[in-house]
């Protein structure tokens, strides 16, 4: 049976699209380490996803704009994500692992798995390349917008993000419908 596994990075951020990847290791795969890719170091996480890209089966990385995200809400921009994720695959998967306890509307067969990504190495290895490609996007549009620290904390909420965002108001990136977003719009 050819399995995927899918999850999505970026839920939680202020700014920044939801990035979702679909995985289909294959058998004898031979990737020693898969796990939650937050669980993993930064170094391990980088290596893990090259091996990931040359040794799978099918892989694909996909997102929700943040566009997206303030329109659908992040619960359904997070599934669109997932869903462009899995149809990117150049192999149709017989079945497909979601991380979590909701299903993206499609036509696959298919089982949300709860810790999915501890427990399920096609959802690890989604994981893994959806965060390392959502943290290179956030380092890379930390030299377009270096008043926010986006390099540091990916775009979560921190103490040094919230200073940024009150003192130099959002920035092309931030999701407007978050409340601390919105909250600092609507003084403006």
């Amino acid at each position: 049976m050819i399995v995927a596994g899918t999850d999505e990075v970026g839920r939680g951020p202020l700014a920044g699209d939801v990035v979702a990847a679909a995985v289909i290791l294959g058998k004898d795969h031979g990737i020693v380490g898969l796990n939650d890719s937050k669980k993993l170091t930064e170094k391990k996480r980088q290596n893990l996803s090259e091996q990931i890209k040359q040794q799978s089966a099918a892989w694909c990385i996909a997102r929700a704009s943040v566009a997206e995200i303030d329109e659908l809400n992040i619960l359904h921009a997070s599934l669109l994500a997932m869903k462009r994720a899995v149809d990117g695959l150049s192999i149709v998967p017989e079945h497909v692992f979601v991380d979590g306890n909701k299903l993206p509307k499609w036509q696959y067969s298919s089982e949300a798995v709860v810790q999915g990504d501890s427990l399920v190495e096609e959802i690890s290895a989604a994981s893994i390349l959806a965060k390392v490609a959502r943290d290179n996007e956030m380092v890379a549009f930390d030299k377009q917008y270096p008043n926010y620290g986006f390099a540091k904390h990916k775009g979560y909420p921190t103490k040094t993000h919230m200073d940024a965002l009150k003192e130099f108001g959002p920035c092309a990136i931030h999701r407007r419908s978050y409340a601390p977003v919105k909250k600092i719009l609507d003084k403006c």
